[in-house]
């Protein structure tokens, strides 16, 4: 038996409890800050944003799994101890994202946003429509996020392109790589995914200059921005900038520098903007827990982990 203590900020933490308590009874499942009993005696630490500090407490981690798409908190800890820090692969979270990829690269295909406001006042007007296999779609980000919305919108028809900070593959569909490849990848795009991980490098990636450089004379007749990676990727006034001066035509945005987004950002109510709550690919206990037991079971098995994440590059 092993003790495994859930730190999680932001979510209601029953969920996880029931779940995990469900599917690996043999395990002590603690709680922060409830439950957690002896510190010495805590050997894996679930966590979803905890307090800065926290885990420096358990002198006896062996792991400690991020619950969420993203690590980035867990990396700016100073005090974050020296074990294996893992992300979520999860097929259902990853299966999450491309949806809403999906969802909202097809929403400015299809000029939903148009006919929205049509609509409401009761316009009846029909827009020519491009084909799929004429729109140039570039995605930022060739993880298993990126690599899974690009191999689905690829299969839809659309021209998908994708962008890694290092070469990678992918049979059928162009790719570009590095600082030297980002202009033309940018230039080529007219719906730019981004879904590239949180770090030093990436902070403040999408701009006014970046932004500027976006495709807006292809088939959609505009550039689009969709970021559903991580929020300190993205300068709030450069993307309504953008749209103010006509780089961009619209945006929708999952992720911010500070969440909840602020009641007083411009962004709520420009009529180019659509605004989700970070939901892109929710964390969901029912199939989550099942990933982190079986990185515990290869633990304890000897087995190597699968996923860590690289300190030095931040992912």
């Amino acid at each position: 038996m092993s003790n495994i203590l859930l730190a999680i900020m932001g979510w209601d933490p029953k969920g996880w409890e029931q779940r995990f308590r469900a599917l690996a009874p043999q395990h002590d499942i603690r709680t922060w800050p409830e439950q957690i009993g002896d510190p010495a005696d805590i050997r894996y630490a679930c966590v979803w944003k905890p307090p800065a500090g926290l885990l420096a407490g358990f002198p006896n981690l062996k792991a400690i799994f991020s619950l969420g798409a993203g690590a980035d908190d867990l990396l700016a800890d100073p005090e974050l101890p020296d074990v294996p820090v893992v992300r979520i692969v999860d097929s259902d979270l990853t299966m999450r994202m491309t949806e809403y990829v999906v969802l909202h690269v097809l929403m400015y295909h299809r000029r939903q946003r148009l006919y929205e406001a049509q609509q409401r006042e009761r316009l009846w007007r029909e827009h020519s429509q491009p084909a799929a296999s004429e729109v140039l779609v570039g995605i930022m980000g060739l993880g298993v996020l990126g690599t899974s919305a690009a191999w689905m919108l690829h299969r839809i028809g659309f021209q998908v392109a994708g962008w890694s900070r290092t070469p990678k593959a992918l049979p059928g569909l162009e790719t570009f790589h590095g600082a030297q490849g980002l202009e033309q990848f940018l230039r080529r795009s007219e719906i730019l995914v981004c879904l590239l991980p949180a770090t030093p490098a990436t902070r403040g990636i999408i701009n006014l200059n970046l932004l500027r450089k976006l495709r807006s004379s292809g088939a959609l007749q505009g550039a689009y921005l969709i970021n559903a990676g991580r929020g300190s990727l993205q300068v709030d006034a450069d993307i309504l900038a953008a749209l103010e001066e006509g780089s961009l035509a619209g945006a929708t945005l999952d992720v911010f520098p500070t969440e909840p987004l602020p009641v007083g950002s411009p962004l709520w109510d420009h009529p180019k903007v659509t605004i989700t709550p970070h939901n892109a690919a929710q964390a969901v206990p029912q199939t989550l827990a099942i990933s982190v037991l079986q990185q515990i079971d290869r633990i304890e098995l000897g087995i190597p982990l699968v996923n860590t994440i690289d300190r030095v590059t931040g992912y």
